[in-house]
């Protein structure tokens, strides 16, 4: 047995960590940025050590910003994606219709709850390969507010974000998209898309937990959902998390940076996967015409995802059966049930998604066991 804080045995070789749609190891940079912060004071004091804190505050806001091609004040730090989408379906759903995806991460498929927007929510329905028509949005009885993610976070699928923008205005409603698995790992431009408000998160691109963002366009409204000081521009009350948010910097600053080289990269390991599934009966890769190069989503026929994690992970494989958030539950996919599947075929799912040190030797690596390990899987049922 081991004691408390022993780290769990490798296989020959190490791990392979094919989970970064879930977190993305800390990046060296981000830690350094987070380690050089120093003592600080709460910035939002008006003394000198607090003024220090606010100047780094401000400086990384601005950083972050430029990136994005957005203006400062438009960057609301928060603790991460959830409370970003929290704050943008809770804060700017007005009082009309809330048209949301049917594949949702369950940060915006979680305000259909009781006492939330449960009465006021709309579906968007999907096809077969998940993605979203922007035609249904047109469809809404006077809507205030649409919700559909960039990236999907099961099966990386990218979705129609500005013509789902597009429509949404025409219906004279805000748009919001989550676009969390999209930053650092597809091309981000909220300016050509036309969205009003954009979710992002920092641990998704190897920046700290604990931080991310909610950008909201110069001219849109979005009230306080909790009480207190409204610290970051009236709309997110609590002391601000200066340290992290020079974390999420320094990550977004090398994360954009090598984006061509690493959608080159990935793409070239997500076909090296697909051919090497291909050879494996029943193997289905799922996602429509455009999916992110760093999601690899597959269905396997007569098998559990479950059982199938379970089985790599006891070779030292590290992957996902879909959204970390339902992690230990074991139920079909919400996402894959949207899309026609049934609950046997919406549990049949494994997730793989790369980040920065990927390689194709742990690519390989996964390829060898695979079908070991799906004739195993498939021997339980």
């Amino acid at each position: 047995m081991r004691t408390i804080g022993e780290p769990p045995s490798s296989p020959a070789g190490g791990r392979v960590y094919l989970d970064h749609a879930a977190t993305s190891p800390l990046r060296p940079a981000a830690l350094a940025a987070v380690a050089s912060t120093g003592p600080i004071a709460n910035p939002a004091a008006v003394h000198s050590a607090g003024r220090a804190a606010r100047a780094m505050l401000d400086d990384a806001r601005e950083q972050i910003a430029g990136l994005l091609g957005v203006r400062p004040l438009e960057i609301v730090f928060t603790s991460g994606g959830t409370e970003a989408d929290s704050l943008a379906l809770l804060g700017a759903s007005g009082s009309g219709a809330v048209g949301i995806s049917a594949v949702e991460h369950a940060a915006v498929a979680g305000v259909t709850a009781p006492g939330l927007l449960a009465d006021r929510v709309r579906l968007l329905p999907v096809d077969a390969d998940g993605v979203v028509d922007p035609s249904a949005i047109g469809a809404l009885s006077r809507p205030s507010l649409v919700s559909v993610m960039t990236v999907n976070n099961e099966t990386g699928v990218v979705q129609p974000v500005a013509g789902c923008a597009e429509a949404a205005h025409r219906a004279g409603a805000l748009f919001h998209t989550d676009a969390v698995q999209a930053l650092g790992h597809e091309p981000v431009d909220l300016a050509g898309w036309d969205v009003d408000l954009a979710s992002f998160s920092a641990h998704k691109i190897g920046g700290p937990v604990g931080i991310g963002a909610l950008w909201v366009r110069r001219g849109v409204t979005v009230p306080a959902i909790t009480a207190g000081g409204g610290q970051e521009a009236g709309i997110r009350s609590g002391t601000q998390m200066v340290a992290l948010a020079r974390g999420f910097a320094a990550a977004l600053v090398e994360a954009l940076g090598e984006l061509d080289r690493r959608i080159e990269v990935w793409t070239g390991l997500r076909n090296r996967l697909m051919a090497a599934v291909a050879a494996i009966g029943g193997v289905h890769a799922d996602g429509g015409p455009a999916v992110s190069p760093a999601i690899c989503h597959l269905s396997v026929d007569g098998a559990r995802g479950e059982d199938l994690q379970l089985l790599l992970d006891a070779r030292g494989i590290d992957c996902s059966t879909g959204s970390a958030c339902h992690a230990g539950v074991a139920a079909p996919s919400q996402v894959m049930l949207a899309m026609g599947r049934t609950p046997a075929q919406a549990s049949s799912c494994l997730r793989f998604s790369f980040g920065p040190e990927t390689t194709a030797a742990q690519i390989d690596r996964l390829t060898a066991v695979l079908p070991e390990v799906v004739a195993q899987a498939r021997a339980v049922r």
